[in-house]
């Protein structure tokens, strides 16, 4: 009997390592975008679905997470673009992220605080000469508009700071995801 119930342990086991291996890839596979490839510029999470690691002599307390909502940031729907961040969150009307993604900050930067898509492009040249889609435009700073568009070529450079443009550019993907959502009078909250 001993050899019987050794080798129903020995199934068992097998069994068990093959469901855990088979569960650790279903967590790989279904991670958002950012958590699975740090080149990969967009992603869709939850608030709570990715944390920073914790930082030294934090007595083992989980750091806050890095994708999350900022605090202030505004209630209901709306478009929230951190300044030093580099990112912007879409959020439905029950507080849900529904995307959150990095950007490249424009040469001018709107100051903190609320304001409202004033108008909206399809594709046209921007202010640095690139072509650009799906702008989204909701201040102005100085006499430059500044706004949301994704270069059609999929470039995301840094501005030339020694011209003033106003196009805050991210990936052509998050580009058409907020497209859909920042509609003219559509709110975007900007924190530092």
């Amino acid at each position: 009997m001993a050899r019987s119930s050794s080798g129903f342990v020995a199934g068992l086991t097998a069994a068990a390592l093959a469901a855990v291996g088979f569960l650790a890839y279903q967590a790989s596979a279904g991670a958002p975008a950012d958590l699975r490839s740090p080149t990969k510029p967009s992603s869709t999470v939850s608030p709570s679905a990715a944390t920073a690691p914790a930082a030294p002599g934090s007595a083992g307390k989980p750091a806050p997470d890095a994708l999350a909502l900022p605090p202030r940031s505004g209630s209901g729907e709306r478009v929230v673009y951190a300044l030093a961040d580099r990112r912007v969150w879409l959020v439905d009307e029950d507080e849900k992220v529904l995307r959150t993604f990095p950007v490249m900050p424009s040469a001018v930067s709107p100051t903190p605080g609320t304001y409202a898509v004033t108008s909206r492009t399809g594709k046209v040249r921007g202010s640095d000469g690139v072509q650009v889609e799906h702008v989204v435009r909701f201040a102005v700073v100085d006499g430059v508009t500044v706004g949301f568009s994704a270069a059609v070529d999929g470039s995301m450079s840094s501005p030339d700071p020694s011209r003033k443009t106003g196009g805050v550019r991210m990936a052509r993907a998050d580009g058409e995801a907020l497209w859909t959502v920042a509609t003219v009078n559509s709110t975007v909250v900007v924190v530092p």
